[in-house]
């Protein structure tokens, strides 16, 4: 992590009380964590909590943090997710002491297999999947063993490399660990260690087409890699035994302990890579990068910066307990990174024409509006005003209800940096629509000047038309809508929660000063929220603008 750019250690949590205590008593000598994802997909807000617990615990205690790929299942990997897991890892801000692959090991995997068949702890089995999966018991009956579960350890062995070269299909034999089928834990339970798969490997291409399992091969990259705090999520607690057990009895030189924590559950979203990829592979989203996914990639081109996903992981902390976070609290996060950072500008997305017929034909002036009202350090810039400007259609309205401020007829509203306004004529289409207002200025009241004559109530924001810049925006709402009521949820699969309205794109004005805004950069536009110009759908001279989120939310008014 680059410590110049941020130097907060992470708060106190189990697992690092853990640490400390391994350190002081001499147990360890050095911390190295791991962060050891599957290549079949792309990295989500729940892993950069483990991200950030992993590389900043490593940082904190002086210790070494490895980025490995557990690539033991070459049906559902790529290149592609390889390529953005590296890239999401150091956009977050950290960096690797060591760059692994599962596949680098299937030598020693194989051997501790070995080792196992010989030590009379693993056997070949003939059954089918379905087989295996009947035979195994239930949480209060215990399994049956296999026909095959007394095979010698010399026939197991032959076996074995008959796997290895390739005499067998897919799924007509595994090996399997001996271990005990009455135990209460189902884990335990003779699990598969290696199964036959035929398919090209995108690492070691087609020198192997036996493949461990992914509990087997764990506790192995661990103790190879020399782990000492190996940190998983809650699901995999019931694994531990097994992973005690393959670490012991593969007499592995090196000794790791598994700890788990909660993971991420956050609201209006899933958390599963096979449901994310159920929505980019039916089309439901435009790619893993779609803002409105809770992909790395899709928050970062949601306008996400590293340091809000940083301060946000830190917050919700490391438990044993089971929680759900509310989202707003990820968008508070982004609000308190940008607040000071972003330029405030404006931008009309629902454009209205107005027409200031006492403003001089032909004549354009340049008003000064600050960058950052919060930031002086900013500066200011200049923003052009005419007799043509464009305004939202939701800050006009034909018959105002009570204590509505914004524009009317008859009424008077200041623009913001510049004049106060008065609408004095609404001009309609054929289809009774308003097009277009009609409106006179004070000359007298230019924003900058002290003018106290008068005041009025409303401000509203604007972009003057011949230098307008047009622009698309998208505006966010959650993908997925999440049922209070668990009944109906229990009824629905993810996909029938999806939520119809989460996209909404207009086509609007920005100031001049936007036009050539560069991929990535990020605004604060009065009124609307924080937008982010889109890397992949932004034209020259044509910017698109995702919304990241509104200005304000009741998640940020309670806390205030």
């Amino acid at each position: 992590m680059d410590k110049a750019a941020e130097t907060k250690t992470s708060s106190s949590n189990f697992i690092k009380n853990i640490v400390i205590d391994d350190l002081a008593a001499g147990r360890v000598k050095e911390i190295v964590t791991r962060f050891p994802p599957e290549p079949n997909g792309y990295l989500h807000i729940g892993h950069a909590k483990s991200i950030c617990l992993n590389f900043e615990l490593a940082d904190e205690f002086k210790g070494r943090t490895n980025l490995r790929f557990d690539d033991t299942n070459p049906v559902k990997e790529d290149v592609e997710y390889v390529e953005s897991i590296k890239q999401d890892v150091k956009w977050l801000g950290f960096d690797w002491d060591g760059l692994f692959f599962a596949s680098d090991y299937f030598g020693e995997m194989y051997e501790r297999a070995l080792l196992l068949i010989r030590k009379g702890l693993a056997y070949v089995d003939d059954q089918s999947a379905d087989e295996i999966r009947e035979s195994r018991g239930t949480l209060t009956e215990p399994g049956k063993p296999s026909p095959y579960r007394d095979r010698s350890p010399e026939d197991n062995l032959a076996l074995f490399e008959r796997m290895k070269r390739g005499e067998f299909a897919n799924g007509e034999k595994v090996l399997r660990a001996k271990i005990d089928m009455a135990s209460p834990n189902v884990n335990m339970r003779d699990p598969v260690i290696y199964r036959i798969v035929h398919a090209h490997h995108h690492n070691t291409g087609d020198a192997w087409c036996i493949y461990p399992m992914y509990a087997f091969a764990h506790p192995l990259e661990d103790a190879i890699e020399g782990v000492t705090h190996s940190i998983c999520t809650l699901e995999f607690e019931d694994q531990r035994p097994f992973y005690d057990w393959v670490v012991a009895e593969c007499e592995m030189p090196s000794v790791p302990r598994q700890y788990e924590f909660n993971r991420l559950n956050l609201t209006n979203t899933v958390m599963s890579k096979r449901k994310l990829k159920q929505l980019v592979d039916e089309k439901v989203v435009d790619g893993w990068d779609d803002p409105r996914m809770p992909t790395i990639s899709g928050l970062r081109r949601k306008g996400y910066t590293p340091e809000a996903i940083r301060a946000f992981c830190r917050e919700i902390g490391v438990a044993k307990s089971y929680g759900v976070v509310d989202e707003r609290m990820l968008e508070h996060f982004i609000r308190e990174d940008l607040k000071l950072k972003a330029l405030r500008t404006m931008a009309v997305l629902r454009p209205l024409k107005v027409v200031i017929t006492n403003y001089p034909e032909g004549q354009t002036e340049w008003l000064e509006a600050e960058n950052n009202s919060e930031n002086e350090e900013m500066g200011s810039r200049s923003i052009p005003f005419s007799r043509e400007i464009y305004i939202e259609q939701d800050d006009f309205m034909e018959v105002p209800p009570a204590k509505y401020f914004r524009l009317f007829p008859g009424n008077e509203v200041r623009l913001k940096h510049a004049y106060f306004i008065k609408c004095e004529e609404v001009v309609k289409n054929e289809a009774g629509e308003v097009v277009e207002l009609r409106c006179t200025y004070d000359p007298e009241t230019k924003s900058g000047t002290g003018f106290t004559g008068r005041k009025v109530k409303g401000t509203i924001h604007w972009i003057e038309a011949s230098h307008a810049v047009p622009a698309d925006f998208r505006l966010f709402e959650p993908l997925i809508l999440d049922e209070t009521d668990e009944d109906a949820a229990e009824d629905k699969t993810f996909l029938e929660r999806i939520n119809p309205q989460s996209l909404e794109t207009l086509s609007g004005f920005v100031e001049p000063g936007m036009k050539e805004a560069a991929a990535q950069e990020k605004f604060q536009f009065f009124r609307h929220g924080y937008f982010n110009v889109d890397p992949k759908d932004s034209a020259p001279g044509r910017p698109a603008f995702n919304r990241i989120v509104s200005l304000k939310s009741s998640f940020d008014a309670a806390k205030a």
